[in-house]
């Protein structure tokens, strides 16, 4: 373990997740092969000094400084290695946009933890690493697939650990994502939840989560279909999202086995055959531009990897 030197930078890949997956409220996710790309180097300034760089379309909003989830991240980590707090700067390539449901917040947090655990030459452990960034983004279902990659259930086990289950997704299932031009923030998705749950409910969400991981794992639309069903979180939230049963509607008229909400959305969710994912996608945009709503989509890949990091060159001090 080392302190890292001002200029010394590496570059972090962290993938997009949809959580949830339709009845796996908080405990179910996905990475997906869209990256968003983290450069950072450590920078004069002290521990109160973090710049953030976005580069991309979206993300003008975002803002640097000692608060940022990336910085703050970052800092818990030097904390748990006995470590110094430095300045850090931020480049960032977004691909993953911000409140849109794919697990934008959850890519600073894995970034801002792999990026100072490697800048130290790693003291803590992957495990370590889940557990932090659990309890930074309060639920696991889109930090942990974000840093370990693939379909991840996240459960609290008797013993108060956390364990995480890798489960399978057939490459005969594709996801399409579509991506509205509106934000919907987690918080505020969570506000339109009721505080209590009937029983009957939980039971129905049981049920549907056995049938959709085993049509996952086996690739069997059928199962998919009957799995992609909620009662936890879903009917409480699509009077958020303009549009969103219309464009679900016009999904699974396509061809698509089911569709959700990804994550607290507004983006959504279809699964598919590869044959009709165009078809699908085509089918979702359309459907939202007849509804006054911008979106684009994306067909994607389960990404196995997870984050990973690289180091970059050094950069002299005198060329912040």
């Amino acid at each position: 373990m080392a302190r890292p030197r001002i200029g010394q930078g590496v570059v972090v890949h962290v993938p997009a997740t949809t959580a949830n997956v339709g009845p796996g409220f908080d405990c179910l996710g996905a990475a997906l092969d869209l990256d968003n790309v983290f450069e950072m180097r450590c920078i004069a300034g002290g521990s109160q000094r973090f710049d953030l760089i976005i580069e991309g379309p979206e993300g003008a909003h975002l803002r640097g400084g000692p608060d940022n989830l990336v910085y703050r991240s970052a800092q818990r980590v030097w904390k748990e290695a006995c470590e110094e707090p430095v300045g850090l700067e931020a480049r960032v390539r977004l691909a993953v946009p911000p409140a849109r449901g794919l697990g934008s917040s959850a890519t600073a947090i894995v970034a801002g933890l792999m990026g100072a655990n490697a800048l130290v030459g790693e003291p803590l452990s992957k495990e370590k690493l889940l557990e932090l960034a659990i309890d930074i983004e309060g639920h696991p279902d889109n930090v942990v697939p974000s840093l370990v990659g693939g379909l991840c259930m996240t459960a609290k086990a008797a013993s108060h650990r956390w364990r995480v289950v890798r489960c399978e997704w057939s490459a005969e299932v594709v996801a399409v994502v579509a991506i509205p031009a509106v934000r919907l923030t987690t918080s505020e998705a969570r506000r339109a939840m009721p505080k209590a749950i009937p029983v009957a409910d939980a039971v129905t969400n049981l049920g549907a989560l056995t049938l959709l991981l085993q049509g996952l794992r086996t690739g069997n639309g059928d199962l998919i279909t009957d799995g992609m069903h909620d009662r936890l979180h879903e009917p409480y939230r699509w009077g958020l999202i303009p549009g969103g049963r219309k464009v679900r509607e016009a999904a699974l008229e396509a061809g698509a086995w089911g569709c959700v909400i990804s994550g607290a959305g507004p983006s959504l969710l279809a699964l598919c055959r590869q044959e009709v994912a165009e078809t699908v996608y085509r089918a979702m945009v359309r459907t939202w531009y007849y509804a006054g709503v911008e979106s684009r989509a994306e067909v994607l890949s389960v990404q196995h990897r997870g984050s990973h990091w690289l180091p970059l060159p050094d950069r002299p001090e005198n060329a912040e």
